[in-house]
């Protein structure tokens, strides 16, 4: 009974904190306004802000889901369902970092626009996962 409870009470704090981050995270824009070069530094420093919060929030989703999956095995014996989640995480990052770098590849040899080219489309793609990881099981 008191392990229900801690974990109810985890999955609130989980709950409450991703509420707070995508409110965080809808607040924060990058724009690039112009081509000098500490505007591009600004920007690209953005991006990585924002790659950074996105990971937070992805790592806590994937953290709840990979719990939940736990109580499912728990209750139901089904013991097939966290292994294939978890690949499924792998696959996502491999799969992120091979379509970022053939963006990153085409922009070369500028490395500026080749990095920041990489950083939009991590950026869309973790979106995008989010979103998927917040879908509800049931």
């Amino acid at each position: 009974m008191i392990r229900n409870k801690k974990s109810l009470l985890i999955k609130g704090m989980l709950l409450a904190l991703c509420a707070g981050s995508a409110h965080a995270q809808a607040e924060q824009s990058c724009e690039l306004t112009s081509n000098n070069t500490d505007e591009t530094k600004r920007y690209i420093q953005c991006l990585d802000q924002v790659i950074a919060d996105l990971h937070r929030d992805q790592k806590m989703w994937i953290n709840k889901l990979t719990m939940d999956l736990e109580k499912i095995k728990e209750d139901s014996g089904n013991s097939q369902l966290l292994p294939i989640f978890n690949r499924s995480v792998k696959n996502q990052e491999r799969y992120l970092e091979d379509s970022c770098r053939w963006r990153y590849l085409q922009k070369m040899p500028n490395g500026t626009k080749a990095a920041i080219a990489y950083k939009q489309c991590e950026i869309e793609i973790l979106k995008s996962h989010i979103q998927v990881l917040q879908r509800p099981l049931k």
